[in-house]
């Protein structure tokens, strides 16, 4: 039986680019939603041009209608929105925390999508936190939806290792389409009556919250492996930061290597930029300057002044 007939009708939330590849293996799998449910259109970019969401460009793009724009999904309005749409199945991905008035409106369920191998990085930064705690191993979840956020039964999940040079954003590109997958085989489940949902188990759950601006600081004075880590884990948004006379300097890649000195002090400034760190150094690799493009370090360091002795921090 196709998911786009009447036996079985469903509701597909998300707003950026992270959930529009699960959005596209749905309907190529059958499932074509009776609604799509995103963000409203925001000023974005440099120019801050009023623009839809990627979801909303992805849904009209498939002939996808109607698509709803709550400003609140907390609006009684909403509620009663989803509630005319009789949904059986509400697919989440990448979308705000819904109420469940607005959740178990769902006969079969509502369930989400997210980046991490639950219970392990609940909450809204799973991809920057693992690679910054120097994880190897992450994946994609999906889970009925619960009051609690990220807490919900497990019905599956899909493991991936973390490449030890990856950074955050290419691992983001990696699950974004590993968690299409999970959400089509999740619907598959669903439909067959074969979903064995699992409770998750509490003493093995880590929090992923939101990233700080402090949070982004460079920490010189830790291991070499830890300020890789940082560095790549927080690339490329927001970008790990650090100072050099007032200035900031982000950077996106580096490595470990060799060499000791006052953590944060520049050892090698030629061809190649070598950083002190607690133990060992960390080889950048490429940052940028703010309002700068982002360069290779050879490229970088002809067009800025940076000398062996320097002090970042």
């Amino acid at each position: 039986m196709k998911a786009d007939s009447p036996a079985l009708r469903i509701i597909f939330m998300g707003t950026p680019e992270f959930a529009v590849p699960s959005l596209e293996r749905m309907v190529e799998a059958g499932y074509r939603p009776v609604a799509v449910v995103t963000g409203p259109d925001r000023p974005r970019g440099r120019g801050l041009r009023v623009e839809p969401t990627p979801v909303k460009i992805a849904a009209q793009r498939l002939g996808l209608q109607p698509i709803l724009q709550p400003e609140s999904v907390r609006d009684p309005a909403f509620a009663e929105a989803i509630r005319a749409l009789a949904p059986d199945v509400i697919v989440v991905v990448a979308f705000k925390i819904l109420p469940p008035d607005v959740y178990t409106q769902a006969r079969l369920g509502a369930f989400n999508l997210h980046a991490s191998l639950l219970p392990r990085y609940r909450g809204a930064a799973p991809i920057h936190r693992a690679i910054m705690a120097g994880e190897t191993e992450t994946g994609v979840t999906t889970f009925f939806l619960k009051p609690q956020v990220d807490t919900g039964e497990i019905i599956l999940q899909k493991r991936t290792s973390i490449g030890p040079e990856e950074t955050a954003g290419e691992l983001h590109d990696r699950l974004m389409l590993l968690g299409a997958e999970a959400v089509v085989e999740t619907l598959q489940l669903i439909e067959r009556g074969q979903a064995q949902p699992k409770p998750q188990d509490e003493t093995q759950a880590t929090l992923a919250p939101k990233l700080t601006r402090e949070e982004a600081r460079i920490p010189w004075d830790s291991p070499a492996f830890v300020v890789h880590n940082h560095i790549r884990g927080l690339s490329p948004h927001p970008g790990a930061w650090t100072l050099h006379e007032g200035r900031l300097l982000k950077l996106y890649r580096s490595r470990p290597t060799e060499g000791r000195g006052t953590p944060g002090t520049v050892l090698k400034a030629d061809q190649q930029l070598i950083v002190a760190c607690g133990k060992d150094a960390v080889e950048i690799l490429e940052l940028q300057q703010e309002g700068r493009r982002i360069l290779p370090a050879d490229a970088f360091l002809r067009g800025y002044a940076l000398h062996p002795g320097d002090r970042l921090d």
